[in-house]
Order: C-alpha cells, then structure tokens, then sequence
C-alpha cells in the first residue's frame, strides 16, 4: 500500500463555507467530511498568531483535513481569523489580539451546531491555544487539545475556570518549544488537577517534519475518536498529491 507522505491528500468531502462572527464579521472556512460515513466527532481547528502567518492552511491543521476525514472519521473544520487570508477565502476584519478572534472561535462552534456536526473538539494552536483558553471552555465543546501553547494571552483566571468547569483539558507540548517546555508547561497547568501534558519528543513549536505531525495527529485521535488510534502509515485507496491539486 501507498505510504501516507507529507503531501498526501485522502478523500473527502470538502465544503468552502463563510459564516458570521458574533459581532457579524463574515469569516471563511473549509469542512472536510468522510465521503461515506457520517462523522463520529467534529475537531474545530484554532489557527496560529495571524501576525506572523497563521492561517487555516497552517500544515498540522491542513494534514489533519487532509488525513482525518478517512483515517478517523471525524469532521475538520478549519477557519479564517478575522482580517486572514489562504487560498479559500480571506475573512473580513482585522487582527484583535484574541478579543474578536474569542468570538470567531464562538461562532465557528455555533455554526457547527447549525450544521449537525457530532461531537465538537477544539483543537488550537499556539496562539489558537490561548483562544482556546479564553472561549473554548462551554458546555457545547467536548474537549480541548491545545498544540505548543505559549500562554501568552491567558492568565490565571483563564485556567482557574477550566479548574472549576472540570472540562476535559489536553497539552501537546514540544520537547524543544521556543516559548513553554514541558516541564514549565506542567507547573503552569498544575493549577487545573484533570489538565494532561504530554511532552513530545524531539519536536518544536512549529511541529515542523512528519514524525512531529504524526505524533500530534496520533495523540489528538486518541482523545477524539480512540477506536481508530493508532493511525496507519500506509493507505489502500485513492490518493491524491497536493502537487497534483
């Protein structure tokens, strides 16, 4: 069977969608469903800092919309803070420092809603994380999985509500990261007892290089769809190539 590469695209069903912010900011997306089967859970995907090129296409999440649908069985939602641009689409607005971004992660959630996707997840990533912290914590969303979270924007209220909520609460930090390690990252998260750090090996805060995005795709399908945990290496089907698209 082919090996799943870097650039590997598995089928999907892919959807451009444009929906409003709270405030009525219109914002740009992409879903990605298995083709024959209703998703199992739903991960909404929290971009990196818009200021120094996060984007919806930002490669973990882009692998994941790539890879889940087929490997998992989950629905990936990935979107545009506001004022971001990728080749979907660009969102409307300008970058708020997490303000107006906390209401595009809320209004990502709701549209899921709307849209009849199971399960939801919040995955962010780096500055997705501290969206994450600030907004993610409701009752509608199952879990959060944070990648190479810096804490910059989140204080010590933020993570004394997750404490309080009891909301299921995962860390994926860098062996190597350039802003938290995972030693430091375990005492900051001590403050909330279920939160789990798990460190990974060899990686660092961009994830860059496939074993550092299988890693990160492994430990975020053990907590949304554990069935399908671990993932294959291999895939005996149809296989596109991003070159080819």
């Amino acid at each position: 069977m082919p090996e799943i590469v870097a650039n590997s695209v598995l089928p999907a069903n892919r959807e451009i969608v444009h929906f409003p912010s709270l405030d009525g900011t219109m914002l740009v997306g992409e879903i990605a469903k298995p083709l024959e089967k209703d998703p199992t859970a739903t991960i909404i995907c929290l971009h990196p800092l818009p200021t120094h090129g996060g984007f919806m296409d930002s490669h973990v999440f882009r692998k994941m919309a790539w890879r889940l649908p087929a490997l998992a069985e989950v629905a990936i939602f990935r979107f545009n803070f506001r004022g971001v641009e990728s080749p979907a689409g660009k969102s409307d607005g300008e970058f708020s420092a997490g303000v107006g971004e906390g209401l595009d992660a809320q209004a990502a959630i709701a549209y899921a809603i709307t849209r009849g996707l199971p399960n939801i997840y919040v995955v962010g990533w780096s500055f997705g994380t501290d969206v994450a912290l600030r907004y993610a914590n409701i009752s509608e969303v199952k879990e959060v999985i944070l990648l190479s979270p810096p804490l910059r924007w989140t204080d010590e209220n933020d993570l004394n509500s997750w404490k309080v909520s009891g909301k299921p609460l995962t860390a994926l930090v860098p062996e190597f990261d350039d802003y938290l390690k995972p030693d430091a990252a375990r005492e900051r998260f001590s403050v909330i007892p279920h939160a789990k750090v798990i460190a990974a090996p060899e990686a660092k805060h961009l994830w860059v290089g496939e074993k550092s995005v299988k890693f990160a795709l492994n430990e975020i399908v053990k907590v949304v769809a554990p069935s399908k945990y671990p993932l294959p290496l291999d895939w005996d089907g149809p296989m596109e190539k991003w070159s080819d698209l």
